[in-house]
């Protein structure tokens, strides 16, 4: 049966589910227990399944990952909330020098099976911890996969395949998309496979590569340029960033020969370029125009008053196609 949720019950959905169908699984965070989190991702839950699985921890994302290493490598598998991105810092190093490594490490004798979730991106008038895009960090290293999903769907989806993966999963949630929309999600448990990207829209004249709140915004720049314009878009949700889908990505791009990659982090060494190498490797004499880059700019996220001047917006995404198709 299909019901219409939001992401953000997408995600709890998902949680509450693996925890009833896995006795391994339990969650970790500041303040999930009774208050639910910042965002409400696990309320209830732990009225549900009691304080040993849903785990209220101390303010110290360093004690709260590296905990939830030591878990999953004695037979649980953890799923820690960060409660945004950029709070994540001070357990960078037990993510980048441990969960990331152990399997390697130890010659395959360890696995690491945890998820962090965190929410991330602008554009919900937070400060700019609050709101920082750093997917980058997180996709240079080996041993990680990191997603992001841009709908409800997706996000239950990939949330109990990232539960379910022997590897650590950094699974980035879009804030801006929380309770954006509502769409049809099947009950039952359900997988969208990591490291497959989607073909939302088809198109012949434009790839337009996107993941997260940017989908959205990809897919109206898209609308609008066919409807002004009469160029046809190809859209394509990444979802998984870390591996990417190479074999999609090149795909599309033999069909169009343009491509447009649309982003909210900054732009210096921000994924674009990741997917520009991949095109150039792969499919440079398909190609009849330079990839061009719609991004975040070279600064901390601002303040909210000019919030909106930061985050690509459909019109700035209008003018990157046509300067890609005018080429």
């Amino acid at each position: 049966m299909k019901r219409k949720l939001t992401m953000i019950q997408a995600i709890t959905e998902a949680m509450d589910q693996k925890l009833a169908d896995d006795s391994r699984i339990m969650l970790l965070g500041e303040d999930i227990g009774v208050n639910g989190g910042v965002f409400r991702a696990t309320e209830e839950l732990v009225h549900k399944y009691g304080p040993d699985r849903i785990v209220d921890t101390p303010l110290a994302e360093a004690g709260i990952i590296g905990a939830a290493i030591g878990l999953a490598m004695n037979g649980k598998i953890p799923v820690v909330e960060i409660q945004f991105l950029a709070f994540i810092y001070p357990g960078f190093e037990q993510i980048v020098s441990h969960a990331a490594r152990m399997r390697y490490r130890t010659r395959g004798q360890y696995h690491v099976p945890m998820v962090i979730r965190t929410p991330y991106g602008a554009g919900i008038r937070g400060p700019e911890l609050h709101s920082e895009s750093v997917e980058t960090f997180f996709a240079h290293v080996p041993g990680l996969k990191v997603v992001a999903p841009s709908t409800p769907y997706d996000a239950k989806g990939l949330l109990i395949a990232a539960m379910e993966d022997p590897d650590p999963v950094i699974f980035l949630e879009p804030t801006k998309l929380y309770r954006a929309f509502k769409q049809e999600v099947p009950e039952e448990m359900y997988r969208v496979p990591i490291g497959k990207a989607k073909v939302v829209q088809e198109g012949s004249d434009v790839s337009i590569f996107a993941w997260g709140a940017m989908l959205r915004v990809a897919e109206d720049a898209a609308k609008q340029i066919e409807r002004e314009n009469g160029l046809s878009c190809e859209v394509i949700d990444l979802r998984t960033l870390y591996p990417l889908d190479r074999d999609t990505i090149i795909a599309s791009v033999k069909k169009t020969g343009r491509a447009v990659v649309v982003h909210e982090a900054h732009k210096t060494a921000g994924l674009g370029a990741e997917i520009i190498s991949i095109i150039n490797d792969e499919a440079l004499i398909y190609m009849k125009a330079p990839v061009k880059r719609i991004t975040g700019f070279d600064v901390p996220v601002p303040q909210f008053s000019i919030e909106d001047d930061y985050l690509p917006t459909a019109e700035r995404v209008k003018d990157g196609i046509m300067e890609t198709a005018t080429f």
